[in-house]
């Protein structure tokens, strides 16, 4: 029984961890009908920033936290505005890193660099003129996947490739309940990504903005003729979505090392997760990774660690058999 009890809630923090990556995805996907995979590099640039920020800055934790969640969530919705208009945003990110370069070569700090390298390239893009149409919903994923190689190779090469270690937000001493010695972070990473999955729920229902996602997610073309700030609220999207990975990344890395590589495994169980749940459901990605992440420490504690690996992937072949839209989504009805 006791081993029960701690599977159960290192499932949990598990299954938190796998529904937050999920939710960024589903997010995104029932807006703009992208695939994000870049999903996970947006999740280790919150990681990263964190580390540099608690090591080379020795800021208190709580802020390292809260700007590089900021971090995050400025970086995916830049990304929207490269995608939206590729060219305008190509040049407006050279001329920002050209201003960022000259500013570091005068010998700036870096918290300068970064900021003359953010204000101009937001700048020339409000000011240069479009250079490039929307590309459709494919060529939208293979950028995505292109933003993903580039952001991996630059972690790689300014960061580095030997791990990195991220200090736990609590002592990691376990507390004994019900005969069981459970995990006090394992209890605080469900409880942070349930808090976070309800603050989410918040914005969606009870603010304007969220409520303009909602309807961009249901016809994009009736949002931008009704009047609805379309580019703001795409903005917003790809802002969560990211935000919701780097919260994620940040509470997967006290318990592992941070590397460029730290999100290959979270990243395609969180993809397993939505498609588990559906990928047109929110609250399908809640179940899909909770589901996924319990079920994944019960498989290793009572059958084998080697099969666990590999049970995501069964998993989600006997649910698309069974149930091809997943647990919770519905099919896409087309009118003619």
């Amino acid at each position: 029984m006791a081993g029960l009890l701690q599977a159960l809630v290192s499932g949990l923090a598990a299954g938190s961890i796998y529904a937050l990556i999920a939710l960024g995805l589903v997010l995104l996907y029932r807006t703009t009908n992208v695939l994000n995979f870049a999903h996970g590099e947006f999740g280790l640039l919150g990681t990263f920033v964190a580390f540099t920020l608690l090591h080379g800055a020795g800021l208190p934790y709580g802020l390292a936290l809260l700007l590089s969640l900021l971090a995050a969530l400025l970086l995916g919705g830049f990304n929207s505005l490269l995608l939206v208009k590729p060219g305008r945003a190509a040049l407006a990110v050279g001329l920002g890193v050209l201003a960022g370069a000259l500013a570091y070569g005068l010998a700036a700090a870096w918290w300068v660099t970064a900021l003359v390298a953010v204000l101009t390239g937001v700048l020339a893009f409000a000011r240069l003129e479009p250079t490039a149409r929307t590309p459709n919903a494919l060529g939208l994923i293979i950028l995505t996947l292109g933003v993903s190689l580039a952001l991996g190779g630059f972690y790689a090469l300014y960061f580095g490739t030997d791990n990195k270690v991220i200090p736990p937000l609590v002592p990691d001493v376990p507390l004994r309940l019900g005969g069981a010695a459970v995990s006090q972070l394992s209890l605080l990473t469900s409880g942070i990504g349930v808090g976070l999955m309800l603050l989410l729920w918040l914005l969606l229902s009870r603010t304007k903005i969220g409520l303009a996602m909602r309807a961009t997610a249901q016809r994009e073309d009736v949002a931008k003729a009704m009047g609805l700030p379309v580019r703001t609220v795409l903005f917003a999207t790809w802002g969560v979505s990211a935000l919701l990975a780097a919260a994620a990344a940040l509470l997967l890395a006290p318990t592992t090392l941070l590397s460029p590589a730290m999100m290959l495994d979270p990243i395609s169980k969180g993809f397993v997760a939505a498609v588990i749940g559906g990928m047109t459901s929110l609250p399908g990605a809640i179940l899909g990774g909770y589901v996924l992440g319990v079920l994944e420490l019960l498989v290793g504690v009572y059958l084998s660690n080697e099969f666990r690996a590999s049970f995501a992937f069964l998993a989600v072949l006997v649910v698309l058999v069974l149930r091809p839209h997943g647990l919770l989504g519905k099919p896409e009805v087309r009118r003619v």
